[in-house]
């Protein structure tokens, strides 16, 4: 018996001091300016520490706040991403399990009798009947973890799933910026609407109005059937934002799960504009660092790092151990007593002296993934770079364009007015009130969808930007 816990003291000793063949991980700077670009189409930033930005900070509207906690408890999409997170942290365990010794234990029962040879006289001389108990535990295959190889596979595995974290991150933060534009989307279409009914309304005044010309002898039919063609394409574009009005319902019950009550839904652009908030200026671009992408290509740089561990191990010797403990007795009263009780321990090891170079050709594959893997990394830094800036130059431009658009609306008005008052005084022809009225047709149009570009430029900012609370 003393022998058997001399062994394991020993490998418990190899255990506590077994190195590790994994080159440390070094992560390379981030191939990024130390801020943002700074000129007539991007917001100037100051450096400042790095920010956390929560989507209730840039959407204060209660009911978008109210979709977004819907759909992070009832969203598929994000249901499986936490199912995926629930597998890769299980299989962590699954990997790690290796590092320890399996214990098991085996019984047995047999019996017998011993016959008497067909002598009725000695059918009860006592030989009788025999039982016998065995019971046998043991550690089988236990391999002793010298070199780190399987410290190295765990860590591997724990990286692997720290990354398949990150990838639940990305989906929170995408479908929080989806329901975002998707809700603004629908208060554009709603605007459209509003946009398309007003103007057939006017188009059919006019139709009305052209009509008692004709018939007055005053305007050619010309004129009617221009004003019927106004009329009938304001009613098709009534038809075609009612249907997007539907799609875009469509869409938010799917990006929440669930069905949406029509009083979460907004009324128009201008009723939610204020409620889109700004990202708050003062943004070190380090805080890339911190967006999901980035973290997923570093934990895998440092999984791929911890398999050159794994890769060289397997170039050295395994050594393992087994141990087993078994009794055996001919009754339970003396099953633990006496010689019932005996052990065997021992140790192999084992090497394949001739492989053809396939370990060293798997080191070199785990070492060239690693420098995949750091590429990766610096590209997806690079990218989260440019998407930012991106988003930033088109912020810094959307002031200038949304006034410029307004003031085209403004005077499309102005023009429509003045044009439909000297046609019906008889100065202008019908054909230069019809080009007014689609000018202002389409700068409304054009204005809603400025407005809405600002919309979903704020929720790209917080899709590049955003964190996960």
């Amino acid at each position: 018996m003393s022998i058997l816990i001399r062994g394991l003291a020993a490998s418990t000793c190899l255990l506590a001091s077994a190195c590790s063949l994994a080159p440390p991980t070094s992560l390379p700077p981030p191939p990024i300016p130390v801020s943002w670009p700074v000129g007539d189409s991007y917001l100037a930033q100051s450096e400042a520490a790095l920010p956390a930005l929560s989507h209730t900070e840039l959407f204060r509207d209660a009911r978008l706040q109210q979709l977004i906690a819907t759909a992070l408890s009832e969203n598929r999409d994000l249901r499986i991403a936490f199912a995926d997170l629930a597998a890769a942290r299980a299989q962590v365990r699954v990997v790690r399990a290796g590092q320890f010794p399996s214990l098991g234990v085996d019984g047995g029962i047999t019996a017998s009798r011993a016959g008497s040879g067909g002598n009725d006289q000695d059918s009860d001389n006592g030989r009788g009947s025999r039982v016998r108990y065995a019971l046998q535990g043991g550690v089988s295959g236990f391999e002793l973890d010298l070199l780190g190889k399987l410290a190295n596979a765990t860590e591997a595995q724990r990286n692997r799933a720290f990354a398949t974290e990150a990838v639940a991150r990305t989906v929170r933060i995408g479908l929080i910026a989806d329901i975002a534009q998707a809700w603004a989307t629908y208060a554009a279409d709603r605007d459209l609407l509003a946009i398309a009914e007003a103007t057939a309304a006017n188009a059919r005044e006019s139709v009305r109005l052209t009509d008692l010309r004709l018939r007055g002898g005053v305007a050619p039919r010309t004129d009617l059937s221009q004003a019927q063609q106004v009329l009938a394409s304001a009613d098709l574009a009534i038809a075609e934002q009612r249907a997007a009005l539907a799609q875009d319902a469509n869409l938010l019950r799917l990006l929440v799960g669930a069905d949406i009550d029509p009083a979460l839904l907004p009324s128009g652009v201008d009723e939610i504009a204020a409620s889109f908030a700004p990202v708050p200026a003062g943004l070190d671009s380090r805080i890339l660092l911190r967006r999901p992408e980035v973290i997923e290509a570093e934990y895998l740089l440092r999984a791929a790092n911890a398999d050159i561990g794994v890769a060289r191990a397997q170039m050295f010797p395994s050594l393992s151990l087994t141990g087993l403990l078994g009794v055996a007795s001919t009754g339970l009263g003396n099953l633990l007593t006496g010689d019932a009780f005996n052990f065997t321990a021992g140790a192999n090891a084992g090497y394949s002296i001739f492989d053809a170079g396939g370990r060293s050709a798997n080191v070199a594959v785990s070492q060239a993934q690693r420098e995949a893997a750091i590429a990766i990394y610096e590209r997806a830094i690079q990218r989260a770079f440019r998407e930012t800036a991106d988003a930033l130059a088109d912020q810094g431009s959307l002031v200038s364009r949304q006034k410029a658009a307004s003031d085209n609306a403004a005077a499309a008005a102005t023009t429509a007015r003045l044009t439909e008052a000297r046609y019906r005084n008889g100065v202008d022809s019908f054909l230069d009130s019809l080009i007014a009225q689609r000018s202002l047709f389409a700068a409304r149009q054009q204005l809603v969808g400025i407005r809405l570009a600002e919309l979903q430029n704020r929720a790209t900012l917080y899709r590049v930007l955003g964190t996960v609370e």
